[in-house]
């Protein structure tokens, strides 16, 4: 694939040098200065364009932006040599910019943007950038649409629904405020254009967060109560004379004592944090940032308070059999809680790298990128 890219980055390559004249001058030929810095919207209706308000196939576009709808990042980089070819249009009026926004091509926008900044004139940057296709629809309003054929890496309703939110901010944030148009010809924002394209993707989410939050929440109860017996149930007893227990000058005994405590506070932790997520009111912002945290958080402190309430189950058994077994004991418990630290840690690895890797990055991972482990 890799090869089939850089054959056609060097037959566009080619065309460039050989081609004087492009087919998108003539759209922009005769239109006045104010047009070309919107992207020569057509004085038209939104009903006129699309009266029965079905959903319009893409329109036909140049190979140039084809390459940049699939994310054929060599094929964009033939801007670094002629940026002009950045104002070609599809037959819709869409610009490199557009399709880049409402395809999801995070590296090309992102190449777009350093392009602008070094070798584009601030008239061409504005254009490009500020310019709208034949409904009126800015690059925010592109970003705020809901396409299937995004080519992110992102699994579950959940997750991506995060990702909706990070590359919807990272439009609108990548210019100043302001500059994009505020309304298309149907007189709609962006952000109602998010709110309404995304309502299924919002509820699939909604869903995946409370079910996962009941199972958890679950487990993170039964340990508390373990934890809580544990840490009143003191091995050995207590001494009659000075009510302490017997055994609180040994090391043992004073891992028992921490370990036990270690499980309760956490378990209640991860307890709390799963019943924060399900009294939510689950709002578009709550999935950016609020409620991966809160699961990201409640899931490290349920395997903390397992980790820390084997250990005390350990340390309080060690005085029923370290005089049979001796040091083979020491052996005997890690090679028996060892598969259930593992068991929990690798069923819940993947959903944990996710949050993890999505909680930090500023823009959605496109699919085929390296993951960090």
């Amino acid at each position: 694939m890799k090869r089939k890219n850089m054959d056609a980055y060097q037959t566009m390559q080619k065309l460039v040098f050989q081609t004087k004249r492009w087919q998108f001058e003539s759209n922009i030929i005769g239109k006045t200065e104010e047009e070309n810095y919107v992207g020569g919207v057509k004085n038209q209706t939104a009903e006129q364009q699309d009266s029965k308000g079905e959903k319009k196939p893409p329109g036909k576009a140049s190979p140039f932006l084809m390459a940049a709808m699939r994310g054929i990042i060599e094929m964009v980089e033939i801007l670094d040599v002629s940026p002009v070819v950045a104002l070609d249009v599809d037959s819709d009026g869409k610009n490199i910019v557009l399709l880049a926004a409402e395809y999801g091509q995070t590296h090309v926008y992102k190449h777009m943007l350093r392009i602008g900044k070094l070798k584009l004139s601030k008239m061409m940057m504005d254009t490009l950038f500020g310019g709208v296709d034949e409904e009126g629809n800015s690059a925010l309003h592109m970003a705020a649409k809901f396409n299937k054929e995004k080519p992110w890496n992102i699994p579950g309703a959940a997750l991506q629904m995060q990702s909706e939110i990070k590359w919807y901010k990272y439009v609108q944030k990548s210019m100043e405020p302001g500059f994009f148009k505020h309304y298309n010809l149907k007189r709609q924002t962006a952000q109602e254009i998010f709110t309404d394209t995304h309502k299924d993707l919002l509820k699939k989410a909604q869903e995946w967060f409370i079910s996962t939050s009941q199972s958890c929440s679950v487990v993170a109860a039964l340990i508390a109560a373990v934890a809580y017996t544990s840490a009143t149930t003191v091995p050995g007893g207590n001494n009659q004379n000075t009510g302490f227990p017997m055994f609180e000058s040994q090391s043992t005994f004073q891992v028992f004592a921490m370990s036990s405590l270690i499980a309760l506070c956490f378990s209640v932790a991860a307890l709390v944090s799963f019943l924060s997520i399900l009294t939510s009111r689950f709002h578009e912002s709550d999935f950016e940032t609020k409620l991966p945290t809160q699961l990201l958080g409640g899931i490290t402190a349920l395997f903390l308070s397992i980790v820390a309430n084997l250990v005390s189950f350990c340390a309080g058994h060690f005085y029923i059999i370290h005089n049979k077994l001796e040091s083979s004991v020491y052996f005997l418990y890690g090679f028996l809680s060892l598969p259930v630290m593992t068991f929990f840690f690798m069923s819940q690895l993947r959903l944990y790298v996710d949050l993890i890797r999505a909680q930090f990055s500023q823009e959605p991972e496109r699919s085929g990128e390296p993951h960090c482990f």
